[in-house]
């Protein structure tokens, strides 16, 4: 599979991600990625904040805050704050909303559908998901403030 992950300009050393081949997942502690995957359908990424992903169709993101997405149809998102998705094959620009996951509409079809409303929230500490009630982490976000 040909694929490039840059960090900063250079490639990011294979120690600082994993990538199952068989699986198609991608994961990485690491922010500030652009990942290219283009040519590549059905992958799994789990990264931190500010990455640039080229996928193809069919692939699910679960990623921190700041990220663009530039995928094919189908893909499922769940994302931090202030991310957006660039539809290629509608073109189409879609603005995600914090912290609720989308699917995004098939191939040739403009938009994109919620798939689970939530009053939760998912937080990662050392690389664990822990989901809290909105309120919770609204207090917990003010208190590290």
């Amino acid at each position: 599979m040909n694929y490039k992950v840059i960090q900063f300009w250079k490639e990011l050393d294979k120690s600082k991600y994993t990538f199952n081949e068989t699986t198609k997942t991608f994961s990485s502690e690491d922010n500030n990625l652009v990942l290219d995957f283009s040519d590549i359908d059905w992958l799994t990424f789990k990264t931190g904040s500010d990455c640039t992903f080229k996928t193809g169709s069919d692939c699910k993101f679960k990623t921190g805050s700041y990220c663009i997405f530039d995928t094919g149809s189908y893909s499922k998102i769940n994302t931090g704050k202030e991310c957006v998705v660039v539809r290629r094959d509608v073109y189409e620009v879609i603005e995600l909303e914090e912290w609720k996951e989308i699917k995004l509409n098939w191939y040739n079809k403009k938009g994109f559908s919620y798939t689970k409303e939530t009053n939760t929230k998912t937080i990662i500490i050392d690389w664990k998901e822990i989901k809290i009630s909105n309120e919770s982490y609204e207090e917990l976000k003010k208190s590290l403030i």
